[in-house]
């Protein structure tokens, strides 16, 4: 089955320990709810995937509670580098957003581009996080979620050798629900409603489903 799939990150206003390079994907409470209107009011919810990355304090605090005023799943892909730190969510929050029915993958450990590791530290980044996750959730997790959407074939590969069985990335929306890599729309704060709306009502239309296809291809040849 073809679905679209849409990645948020933050919620609200982003901390001092927030990267840089992160905050332009922050989005304010009422910008979520907004996107969670859309998806609760479409025709067919099981056609929508949500997902949120690097496990952000406000997954627990603001987006859970959000998700469940308007009945929606989630999957919430963590980095385990950062658990315990302030911003972000500690080991109870894990376990609490699995208890209400959520989804739990992993992200890595230090938000590092998988594409630019050797052997040794790609595996430790898919092992080691996963291997946290299971210890916390005591439950196997299958699922991960791709830095930056880099990758190459050599970390899809990697990813499978490590037992997970679905990697998400940030190509575009469109995805199926049967396949191995998953894409993405990543939202921003810069992202408008309408840009949703169209994408649920009419498609990518055929260049975008290209420039899809071929993003894929081209990260996948090496």
């Amino acid at each position: 089955m073809t679905a679209r799939a849409f990645n948020f990150h933050g919620i609200g206003q982003p901390g001092p320990e927030i990267p840089e390079d992160e905050r332009p994907y922050w989005i304010s409470a009422t910008a979520l709810e907004t996107f969670l209107d859309i998806f609760a009011s479409y025709r067919d919810r099981q056609k929508i995937v949500i997902t949120f990355d690097d496990g952000n304090r406000s997954d627990l605090e603001i987006a859970a509670p959000l998700l469940m005023k308007h009945r929606l799943d989630a999957r919430f892909f963590v980095l385990t580098g950062r658990l315990d730190h302030p911003a972000y969510l500690n080991r109870r929050s894990v376990q609490n957003l699995r208890g209400m029915g959520f989804t739990i993958g992993a992200h890595g450990i230090n938000h590092v581009d998988w594409a630019r590791q050797d052997v040794s530290g790609l595996n430790r980044e898919l092992l080691r996080s996963r291997t946290v996750l299971e210890e916390i959730l005591g439950e196997p997790v299958t699922e991960a979620a791709i830095p930056f959407g880099s990758y190459r074939r050599r970390v899809l590969r990697c990813l499978r050798s490590n037992g997970y069985t679905t990697a998400w990335s940030s190509d575009g929306s469109a995805t199926t629900l049967s396949g191995f890599l998953r894409p993405r729309l990543s939202i921003r704060n810069d992202t408008r409603p309408d840009t949703i709306t169209r994408l649920l009502d009419m498609g990518d239309g055929i260049r975008c489903r290209w420039r899809q296809k071929l993003s894929i291809a081209r990260k996948s040849l090496f």
